[in-house]
């Protein structure tokens, strides 16, 4: 079932969610269901459950080749090593100080993309729907939309992680922004 999202300004996305207590309890398994649907429906990347109205720490992504923008610089492609991801009660470790930016852009925050500087080289590590240990170590968009969905989590969207808002920008301009410099 294709399930609402919820967009910027609306209370579900500025509160930390809750621990799921049950991975496998079949209204979990029914609501990851709806969320992978959700998110494809919506061509998203990625997608936390506070999205969908439920306060609960658990968030679906990937980085499907299809999604590659051809008007990207190399260095700004995704990388395409995330298969399709169901991570629960995720945790994110930052493997060393590197940092880079990219693009973003957000279901909840429709129309509009900004640059986020955000940590290079990550651990995360969750539950599967089977309820089995998932650990990885991230790098690029891989590493990137993970943090953007577990900030969900947090209650944080990504124009509150942007230290330029000259920087957030119609999508429709971006285009104009990548040719300016």
């Amino acid at each position: 079932m294709i399930l609402k999202i919820a967009r910027m300004g609306h209370p579900v996305l500025n509160q930390i969610a809750a621990p799921v207590p049950n991975p496998q309890a079949p209204e979990i398994q029914r609501l990851i269901n709806d969320m992978i649907e959700t998110m494809i429906d919506a061509n998203g990347a990625g997608l936390a459950a506070p999205q969908v109205h439920v306060p609960l720490r658990l968030v679906v992504f990937q980085a499907p080749g299809e999604r590659a923008d051809p008007g990207l610089a190399e260095d700004e492609r995704f990388d395409h090593t995330a298969p399709l991801t169901v991570l629960i009660n995720p945790e994110i470790t930052a493997l060393d100080g590197e940092t880079e930016g990219g693009w973003e852009g957000c279901l909840s925050v429709p129309g509009l993309r900004g640059w986020v500087e955000r940590p290079a080289h990550i651990r995360y590590r969750g539950l599967a729907p089977d309820g089995q240990l998932i650990e990885r170590t991230a790098r690029g968009f891989h590493a990137r939309v993970v943090q953007h969905e577990v900030d969900h989590l947090d209650g944080r969207l990504y124009p509150g992680r942007m230290d330029d808002l000259s920087k957030l920008i119609f999508e429709s301009e971006i285009r104009h922004f990548a040719t300016a410099g």
